[in-house]
């Protein structure tokens, strides 16, 4: 069966589970060991899958990256777009969880937050992603703080948030410390 672009055929459950699982251990593994540093060899074994296996899912390290980082963001922003649209929460709850999930889990444990360095490092490899999931972010914030305090203060506040939450990830020790004082600032934010 073909696909609608009478390209290759259509993919299955399993196949879409399969290159998942590929990502997420080859965005693992770029974080343990840098991009540059990172063999197609060592992400295959980290899969559990041939290195040719590997090269008929992605033709190349760069578009494996690539891949691998879309699949993050993509997965970060919808889980910010989830946390968002609770509507029966309180908003500071709702942006402090939005922001956990953007920036916060990637603070404090050993490979996390060099996930978000191997992704910082290398926005040549990465194109645009790395430019348009930061700004659905921020449209996002602003769109949740818009609800409750208006449009004209909604983009400012966002803006600020965000500043905010890149200080504190290089400031911080832990989730938590982040969280917390991320919770200070939205508090101070939207009196």
């Amino acid at each position: 069966m073909s696909s609608p672009d009478g390209g290759r055929p259509s993919s299955t459950a399993a196949d879409a589970d399969r290159r998942t699982m590929v990502l997420e251990s080859a965005m693992t593994t770029f974080a343990r060991f840098g991009y540059r540093k990172t063999s197609m060899e060592e992400v295959a074994r980290a899969a559990h899958i041939s290195r040719p296996g590997l090269y008929f899912l992605f033709s190349s390290k760069e578009a494996l990256f690539r891949a691998a980082v879309t699949q993050t963001l993509d997965r970060d922003i919808a889980a910010v777009e989830q946390v968002l649209a609770d509507s029966g929460r309180p908003l500071p709850k709702r942006l402090v969880e939005a922001f956990d999930q953007w920036a916060g889990r990637y603070i404090g444990g050993p490979l996390t937050h060099d996930a978000a360095r191997v992704i910082e490092d290398n926005p040549g490899i990465l194109g645009e992603i790395v430019e348009t999931a930061p700004r659905r972010f921020e449209q996002l914030i602003a769109d949740a703080i818009a609800v409750e305090s208006g449009r004209k203060a909604a983009l400012p506040v966002a803006q600020t948030l965000i500043s905010t939450s890149i200080g504190l990830k290089h400031q911080v020790p832990s989730r938590d410390s982040y969280l917390e004082r991320l919770a200070v600032a939205i508090g101070l934010l939207l009196r």
